[in-house]
């Protein structure tokens, strides 16, 4: 299985990082057949595999139920899971059993959460002996404050991220993802920090770059980000569904070639 100090050593020697977000059995089984250093099982499944509108919708029990299909398909990828919104920053006895469920239940090598202002829980999270990402820039969970936007664009908000990116590795965190921010930013950051840093929409000086699964291979998603590159295209499966119907409709399908064909009638009606 590869281990966070697999993923440090590759840090410190220059080797990239790559990290797709995947959420069930068959993406995560394909993701370590070619060779994915990390997975992560983002809240972004409320949205891309549960049809919601938003993350807000995603419960610890979805989040659980995926995560646990993703270490079934990927048994020796680095995999980390997202604590959904309303699981984290209610209270310390509350948030952290949140955290131990998620990461004892999934099997998971880290747990995620968003935001600079989790610095004490990712302290504690950390002395109970949960391995912690943190994320920094644009936060999903937040876009109903934040909106869809570059985070980092002025002098004042790249130097708090510094700022919040050193603090979330002086909290403990063990790697750190950097969204939509400037990739000079990004660049710095990652020079600044011992911890990995994962990039998506910051520029290629990122340690390593996380992209979701259903967005490179273009699976049922309708609108795609800036820093979103397709690397196949999977659309194609509704052109089969089509020939597929067709068939249905005209008889063509299911041929001889799909046919059992013992004789099972004449023995039955020999019987009568």
């Amino acid at each position: 299985m590869k281990t966070l100090a697999q993923l440090i050593e590759m840090k410190q020697i220059g080797n990239k990082i790559s990290m797709v977000t995947a959420y069930d059995f068959p993406s995560a089984k394909q993701a370590q057949e070619a060779n994915i250093d990390m997975i992560l099982v983002g809240d972004s499944l409320g949205m891309t595999v549960l049809g919601y509108e938003s993350t807000v919708q995603v419960t610890i029990d979805d989040m659980i139920h995926h995560a646990k299909a993703v270490r079934r398909g990927a048994p020796d990828t680095f995999v980390v899971v997202d604590m959904p919104i309303g699981t984290v920053g209610i209270s310390d006895e509350l948030d952290l059993q949140h955290a131990l469920d998620l990461y004892q239940q999934t099997n998971a090598n880290a747990i995620k959460a968003e935001g600079a202002h989790l610095a004490t829980f990712i302290k504690k999270a950390t002395r109970m002996g949960i391995p912690f990402v943190a994320h920094l820039g644009l936060t999903p969970q937040s876009v109903g404050v934040t909106g869809y936007k570059l985070q980092g664009s002025t002098k004042e908000a790249a130097l708090q991220l510094i700022e919040d990116a050193r603090l979330m590795e002086e909290s403990g965190a063990v790697a750190l993802v950097l969204e939509a921010i400037p990739s000079d930013l990004a660049q710095v950051i990652s020079g600044k920090l011992t911890i990995p840093v994962i990039g998506i929409g910051a520029g290629k000086d990122t340690d390593g770059q996380v992209l979701v699964y259903h967005d490179m291979l273009n699976y049922g998603v309708e609108r795609h980000a800036k820093f979103v590159k397709q690397y196949s295209d999977f659309s194609i499966g509704i052109n089969g569904l089509k020939q597929y119907n067709e068939e249905v409709k005209s008889g063509a399908f299911p041929s001889e070639t799909h046919t059992y064909k013992k004789k099972i009638m004449s023995e039955v009606n020999n019987n009568d």
